[in-house]
């Protein structure tokens, strides 16, 4: 006869780092392909009537999203090599995309521009990913109802059609500049009968490496890289090769991170003009930064100096590198002030740095770092992609040993960021760790 029933626990495995501190970053790194343009091309690819060879493709989790988002969809998708893949969308058909992968990812926005323009017609999630602000998408349904979409959202889900089957041409005024939605209304524009002109259109690299993708399969996109970008609808596209640019993002996480730990680390595969905002104000600090043809090398200053920074859309200081300079900044001596410009909380990461030690005060967009104290290791838990970068950052230059929790915001950025901290002499491990549990884990067993 069956026993008593008893309480057992599922016991769940959570990866994190560990880091053991205070030592200096030496040797060479070589950059991955830009996390912000692949994760716009792969949606273009959508567009394309052939065989689209991408390469550069950095190895990383919202990319192999994106991936299995489109073979979902009905696309042939090929690994050459690691960071080489062939996309095949010819036979592909509307159709809804995957809820559980789209709802985490922020890029899946990008969706609607490519269904759109490949369908008429598209069916997608709000975006997902990391949360430190409001992330609306009206100026991206401004852009499709300008080019003839009706558009509505309803519980998480973003319906668009082309009332006439096909987008047309139309001139789109962006009320603020956005990333997003410049992005989304080129791929939509791509295939629109006539011409759409962009204006008020944001300028970052990615943009111009995304337009470039879509000209050497046969778009007509013009003045990307600048406030004015006009399409020029055409009827197909064609298949085609093409490199994705070195991530920029990355790029500066490691100029910052030699710098913090006080070592020289030569930076590869890189577009020295991408990151001179980066670099500037690195050289403010007192940090060396010596350019070459596609390299940065980064030399650490004994004494780090305050500075004040303000987040801008490019060419200003990027929002994505402010967490891992506000780190640096928590040794510079005196009192730096950051003021975030782009997001509304993006500052959440500095309740982390408060428990190695930092002194921050933050009121609404404006940090105030009072540097030089130092930091100690500490658990800490990575609030988003960048902010976790920061506190492997942070880990790096602290005293003691800091455990980061929720280590898959950073993987969804940074590829084989373990195995390239350690080639440059990091002391950091994933480890396996597990979880706590909570109401919900409890199993019934009969005993």
């Amino acid at each position: 006869m069956p026993g008593p029933l008893r309480v057992q626990w599922k016991v769940y495995v959570l990866e994190k780092y560990v880091i053991k501190g205070g030592i200096e970053l030496h040797g060479e790194v070589e950059i991955s392909g830009a996390k912000n343009a692949a994760v716009a091309i792969i949606p273009a690819a959508l567009l394309v009537d052939g065989v689209c060879r991408i390469e550069n493709i950095p190895q990383i989790s919202d990319t192999d999203m994106l991936l299995t988002i489109l073979s979902e969809l009905g696309a042939k998708v090929s690994f050459i090599n690691l960071s080489t893949i062939e996309i095949d969308c010819t036979k592909v058909h509307f159709q809804d995309a995957p809820y559980e992968l789209m709802r985490k990812i922020r890029a899946s926005y990008y969706l609607i521009g490519s269904m759109l323009g490949r369908f008429g017609s598209a069916r997608t999630t709000m975006p997902g990913g990391c949360n430190f602000g409001v992330r609306p998408i009206d100026m991206h349904i401004k852009g499709m109802t300008a080019m003839g979409a009706e558009v509505n959202v309803k519980n998480g889900f973003v319906n668009a059609a082309a009332a006439d089957g096909r987008l047309h041409g139309a001139r789109i005024y962006l009320d603020k500049v956005s990333v997003g939605a410049t992005m989304n209304i080129m791929m939509a524009a791509t295939l629109a009968q006539g011409r759409t002109i962009i204006e008020n259109a944001a300028r970052e690299p990615h943009i111009v490496d995304l337009a470039n993708f879509l000209n050497s399969m046969g778009a007509d996109v013009r003045g990307a890289g600048t406030d004015t970008i006009k399409i020029n609808g055409v009827d197909k596209l064609h298949g085609g090769s093409y490199t994705i640019i070195p991530d920029q993002i990355e790029a500066g996480t490691y100029m910052v991170a030699a710098a913090a730990t006080g070592g020289e680390v030569l930076v590869k595969n890189v577009i020295p003009k991408h990151l001179e905002c980066i670099s500037a104000k690195l050289r403010e600090t007192g940090t060396i930064v010596q350019e070459y043809e596609d390299a940065v090398l980064v030399k650490g200053a004994s004494t780090l100096r305050r500075v004040n920074i303000k987040t801008l859309p490019y060419p200003g200081f990027p929002t994505d590198m402010q967490p891992q300079m506000g780190t640096l900044l928590c040794l510079a001596s005196g009192t730096s002030v950051i003021t975030e410009g782009i997001y509304d909380n993006r500052f959440k990461y500095v309740n982390e740095l408060r428990k190695m030690g930092a002194e921050i005060q933050v009121d609404g967009r404006i940090a105030i770092i009072e540097g030089g104290t130092g930091l100690t290791g500490a658990p800490v838990q990575a609030c988003d992609l960048r902010a976790g970068a920061a506190m492997v950052i942070a880990g790096m230059c602290a005293s003691g040993t800091t455990v980061i929790e929720d280590i898959h915001y950073i993987e969804r950025g940074y590829e084989n960021f373990v195995g390239k901290l350690k080639n440059l002499g990091a002391d950091i491990t994933i480890v396996n760790f597990p979880d706590e549990p909570d109401g919900n884990d409890k199993i019934l067993t009969l005993f």
